[in-house]
């Protein structure tokens, strides 16, 4: 039999210094562990110059070595960029960052902004290897602001820090949405002194103009939301006792706002019937439940005599309403759709109802560019003013060889929408500025001297662009930009029509703007 007392003095004892023991090394270990993590956070990081802030699991940052953001479709353009890049001796170079939402997870935003790289890397490519020499030579960083432009600040806080050495940032481009929150970030960049090369905004405030230098040191190379719509009213003719507008109630974004003040104002005092109106989700990429409004309002367009109907909002719900239209109660009557650049996204969307075209549906919308534009068919002379094939041909022709190898491949391209025409001109734009800022006998510019140089981007000095002529007026606007009209065809591919232009003609011989006088 045990010894009782034996068990409850000794062993008894015994055990709890061992308990004790174990607690105290659990408890420090449990210290330590603490410590260490508090001292060592988690690994955010996703490449060099790319973390993940906290709160997200997108890689947002600047980046010119290869890194795809998590988006495999951008892995092989990345990587031709990291190629060239990796070309670039030290001194001899000055970088130009690609600012776009790079993870959206949008459908039509994530296309455009493979497109918009693939431009912006045969720009890179021809300045490198096909300008002479001239120097200096450019390297291309990617910059990516999340999802709907979410962390703007966090990446153009970093681009300020990259304006001295070894990057010299001297511009930035791509910019390509007209949001509040592009705003924000132009506005950030050019208070720094970094020029801005737009791509894709065509907001009439997010501008510079007579008495208004909110954005020093931005250019563009699209027309305005006001440019568009003029040169679609001197395209369509438009006979606004038959016309109506229906249009976006959400404010804020400036892509919407201003496309709806254009068109409001071409039917000022003519059109017979108020507005239709929507309201667009918060996220303008979400469904929502505008479908049902659509539905609505086509039933009361059908109450009118209206043929023509200007359609001011974004992509997502432009589809919608055109799949309403064509499911509409008087399909025996013909409609005919105009709306802004947003409708370039319509032929890779694959919830556009191809049925509602075929039902006397016709959607034409400006275009910021497309490929047969510039090209000469029976019929339809190329304008002698304005474009020329010859520019367009050097495009594609610089795109085919930078996609070879060893520089690409590049990823599938893909030119009806525009996208990497008009992204290619803005980063031949970036580069004249930055040549032509470059003091002789200097290798780089100065920073602000960039941006400086806008007002003199016309007549001889203009940019010969595969969009058309860019000739910038002294606030840095395309003065009489080539408008191409295109339209949607039976079969969803995009169908150019016509050349317009915002002034009702093709620019004269010298491209010099004349004075607002």
């Amino acid at each position: 039999m045990p010894n009782r007392l034996r068990y409850r003095v000794f062993y008894t004892a015994r055990q709890k210094v061992v308990t004790s023991v174990i607690t105290l090394a659990v408890t420090v270990g449990a210290t330590l562990y603490v410590v260490d993590t508090v001292n060592d956070p988690e690994d955010r990081s996703c490449a060099p110059g790319v973390a993940r802030p906290q709160g997200s699991t997108e890689c947002v940052g600047v980046n010119g070595t290869g890194h795809d953001f998590g988006v495999p479709a951008l892995r092989e353009v990345a990587t031709a960029i990291a190629r060239e890049n990796a070309t670039l001796g030290s001194g001899d170079h000055v970088t130009v960052a690609i600012l776009l939402p790079i993870t959206s997870t949008d459908t039509g935003m994530s296309g455009k902004v493979l497109h918009e790289l693939q431009g912006a890397y045969a720009q890179q490519y021809r300045a490198n290897h096909e300008s002479n020499d001239q120097k200096p030579r450019i390297r291309l960083v990617l910059a990516n602001t999340g999802k709907g432009n979410a962390h703007w600040r966090t990446t153009v806080d970093q681009l300020k820090t990259m304006t001295g050495a070894p990057d010299q940032l001297r511009a930035v481009s791509g910019v390509a949405t007209s949001s509040t929150e592009i705003r924000d970030a132009v506005t950030e960049l050019t208070k720094s002194g970094v020029a801005v090369v737009g791509t894709t905004i065509t907001a009439d405030d997010i501008a510079n103009g007579p008495g208004r230098n909110r954005y020093p040191g931005l250019a563009r190379v699209s027309p305005t939301n006001g440019d568009e719509a003029r040169a679609l009213a001197a395209f369509g003719k438009v006979d606004a006792a038959k016309a109506i507008l229906v249009q976006d109630t959400r404010t804020g974004d400036h892509y919407t706002d201003t496309l709806k003040s254009a068109f409001a104002a071409s039917l000022k005092g003519k059109a017979p019937y108020e507005p239709q109106l929507f309201t667009s989700p918060a996220d303008m990429t979400e469904e929502g439940t505008t479908a049902n409004t659509f539905r609505q309002i086509t039933h009361l367009i059908c109450d009118t005599t209206a043929e023509t109907v200007f359609f001011a909002g974004r992509h997502t719900q432009l589809r919608q309403f055109i799949n309403a239209l064509g499911a509409r109660g008087c399909k025996s009557r013909a409609f005919t759709v105009l709306t802004g650049d947003e409708g370039s996204y319509l032929g890779g969307d694959k919830k556009l109802d191809r049925a509602a075209l075929r039902a006397k549906v016709t959607v034409r919308y400006a275009s910021l560019a497309h490929p047969d534009a510039w090209k000469p068919v029976p019929g339809r002379p190329v304008p002698t003013t304005g474009g020329s094939t010859a520019a367009y041909d050097t495009f594609v022709t610089t795109l085919a060889r930078a996609a070879r190898a060893p520089s690409g491949p590049i990823g599938p391209i893909a030119l009806a929408d525009g996208q990497s025409i008009v992204a290619y001109d803005a980063m031949a734009t970036a580069v004249h500025a930055i040549r032509q800022a470059t003091p002789t006998g200097s290798t780089l510019p100065e920073l602000r001297d960039v941006g400086a140089q806008w007002p003199q981007v016309k007549g001889s000095l203009r940019v010969e662009g595969a969009s058309g002529w860019i000739c910038l007026d002294n606030y840095g606007n395309p003065y009489n930009k080539a408008v191409p009209i295109v339209e949607l065809a039976l079969d969803g591919s995009q169908r150019f029509v016509q050349m317009a232009w915002p002034e009702g003609h093709p620019p004269n011989d010298n491209c010099l703007p004349p004075g607002k006088g």
